[in-house]
């Protein structure tokens, strides 16, 4: 993808020594796999066998969904497949699996992962997704074994739209915030993160493979995570 010229003025280029870094947290969708998955699930897939069922078209039940989604927005029932099967009357979980064929993983993700396990950081999958999208995602794309532990926001009771969220992750992996990475493409996850005090913040400015790239205004910005692979040495 193409990165217009006014948008690339506005990056932020990741400045940071990997000498200073001991953790590595990673998301999930978005940030190591494509979200176009995710948006084509929710936003054109589960409408349109919503509508079947509801006898509505499907613009109808967009709408309708979208808003449902929004309600919930930055919680765990956001995530929660249990929650929105119940809701919405459909078998989510068997929904994705009838389209994971659009599970994928970002460019240069592995290599990032090889990266940081040479330079021996300790390295985690840290995802507001739910268990069974977790499970479905890792059988799809084998990405679990690059991590010392993966960690699901139902299992710290919180998502990590919370400041709290981070504590309580901190008690459960032992880590030095001030000495810890984490690379996400939601702002408000890594605005509470800064309010924890995690000391280096990066934003992934291309999650969807099908979507235009944008840069964060406050955060350091990679479209691959190729950029934060030294060429020369382990100094950015």
């Amino acid at each position: 993808m193409t990165t217009p010229p006014e948008e690339a003025g506005n990056k932020i280029v990741p400045s940071f020594s990997w000498d200073d870094i001991d953790t590595v947290l990673l998301d999930m969708d978005g940030t190591l796999l494509d979200r176009h998955f995710d948006d084509y699930f929710w936003e054109q897939y589960v409408p349109e066998h919503y509508s079947l069922l509801h006898d509505i078209s499907v613009q109808e039940a967009r709408k309708e969904l979208l808003a449902r989604y929004r309600s919930v927005e930055n919680t765990l029932d956001w995530t929660d497949l249990d929650y929105w099967s119940r809701e919405l009357g459909l078998d989510i979980p068997e929904l994705k699996l009838r389209i994971n064929h659009l599970i994928g993983v970002h460019p240069y993700v592995v290599e990032f992962l090889e990266y940081c396990l040479r330079q021996r950081k300790r390295l985690y999958l840290v995802t507001n997704a739910h268990a069974r999208t977790l499970s479905i995602k890792l059988e799809k794309t084998s990405i679990g074994p690059w991590f010392d532990r993966i960690v699901c926001a139902g299992e710290v009771g919180l998502a990590k739209e919370e400041p709290a969220f981070w504590q309580r992750l901190e008690q459960m992996l032992l880590y030095d915030p001030k000495r810890t990475m984490l690379a996400d493409d939601t702002e408000k996850v890594l605005d509470s993160a800064r309010s924890y005090g995690m000391g280096f913040l990066i934003f992934v400015a291309r999650p969807s493979s099908r979507k235009r790239v944008r840069y964060s205004t406050r955060y350091p910005s990679i479209d691959f995570f190729k950029e934060l692979i030294p060429r020369h040495g382990p100094r950015m």
